[in-house]
């Protein structure tokens, strides 16, 4: 026997099946009896358990939700506590819709090789009560195999889009991908608003719920895990200086040898963003002497920490816009800085554009002019 007390009601009475997750709780506290499945109470008003949510009926006059909670004591009782709730809310916040299916389809993009979803990741929403399908090769080339996805609880299917409440991927969807998109369906991907109108207006077409990656504002600390630009931002700022360190025909770093001396190679970051600061960290890893520009007057504490040098125009305009990003400039301040990387290029071996402004197409800094004012091997 289990004794079951209610903290809303005074008396308690050891029932033989108590223990049983069914139960029948008193409709009114001048009620003295809590009772277990397969008594007759004088009045009956069920409790029926769905998880941690209850629906209690009393008499027949309809059911409303409430939760209940058990707390066992170390003399053997168990606490028994009904709390009406709400009458909208069925489920408990927080709880994962266990109908609910993420689709993870394969990038059509021609040499995309991300996936939107590592199995690791995968595995998470699979244990909070999702169902997740993949595509077939989705993660091939990330080096993820299908039987990782599997292994962490997902199915493998030939299309992605049928069948899900959620779609998650990488790129923008195509035109073709987005005709496999209805009004019941979620996304949640980069979207661009500002540089593809057509794309947002297929959606709203579409009624397809669409959530921008690229759009999550990195100044919000809640949302700063959804930020994609700024990793994606770090690690192309640090793959630009490898992939120039490799094409670069000398030493990265000074070589001093008895057979003579190599300088170091002189590295010009534009732009001290997520992406200018990665490259910058990474080219002064390899023993390069770097130098940064930027229009944000705050960006100069942060280029230095890095061991760089911070250059700037005689123009006193300030770049910092809204969120931390740049601001698009004056034509005064744009035709200053454009005769600064012209000496820069001369100087220069090796110089990396990651300057920005968002919802717009990265401006185009150094010409063909510049260019060919290069050394050779730059």
């Amino acid at each position: 026997a289990v004794t079951f007390s209610a903290p809303s009601w005074a008396a308690r009475r050891v029932a033989p099946r108590a223990a049983h997750p069914r139960a029948f709780l008193p409709a009114r506290r001048s009620a003295r009896q809590l009772f277990a499945r397969g008594k007759t109470p004088p009045i009956r008003p069920a409790v029926r358990f769905d998880g941690r949510v209850a629906v209690v009926a009393v008499d027949g006059r309809g059911a409303r939700p409430g939760y209940v909670t058990f707390r066992g004591g170390r003399t053997g009782s168990v606490s028994f506590k009904a709390i009406a709730a709400p009458d909208e809310p069925t489920i408990l916040p927080g709880r994962a819709y266990e109908t609910m299916t993420v689709g993870i389809p394969k990038e059509s993009t021609k040499g995309e090789r991300r996936v939107a979803m590592a199995p690791e990741t995968c595995g998470k929403l699979v244990k909070a009560g999702f169902k997740v399908v993949v595509e077939k090769g989705a993660g091939i080339e990330s080096e993820y195999s299908d039987d990782d996805y599997v292994n962490e609880g997902c199915s493998i299917v030939n299309d992605a889009w049928k069948n899900t409440t959620v779609v998650a991927k990488i790129r923008p969807p195509s035109r073709a991908e987005q005709n496999k998109l209805s009004d019941a369906q979620i996304l949640f991907s980069n979207i661009y608003p500002r540089q593809d109108e057509a794309l947002v207006e297929s959606m709203r077409a579409r009624g397809v719920t669409t959530f921008g990656l690229d759009c999550v504002p990195r100044t919000i600390s809640r949302a700063q895990a959804f930020d994609t630009l700024s990793s994606m931002a770090n690690i192309s700022g640090y793959r630009a200086v490898v992939e120039a360190a490799n094409a670069f025909p000398r030493f990265f770093a000074g070589q001093f040898t008895m057979a003579g001396n190599v300088p170091p190679a002189k590295v010009l970051v534009v732009g001290a963003g997520v992406a200018g600061l990665a490259a910058i960290q990474t080219a002064k890893n390899m023993g390069a002497v770097v130098r940064a520009f930027d229009v944000r007057a705050a960006a100069r504490e942060q280029v230095e920490s890095a061991g760089a040098e911070f250059l700037e125009v005689s123009i006193d305009e300030s770049g910092d816009g809204d969120g931390g990003y740049a601001k698009e400039m004056s034509p005064e301040f744009i035709a200053a800085e454009m005769a600064l990387f012209a000496r820069q290029c001369e100087e220069c071996d090796i110089v990396v554009t990651t300057a920005s402004i968002p919802g717009r197409r990265a401006p185009t800094l150094i010409k063909k002019e510049m260019v060919e004012m290069m050394r050779p091997g730059s």
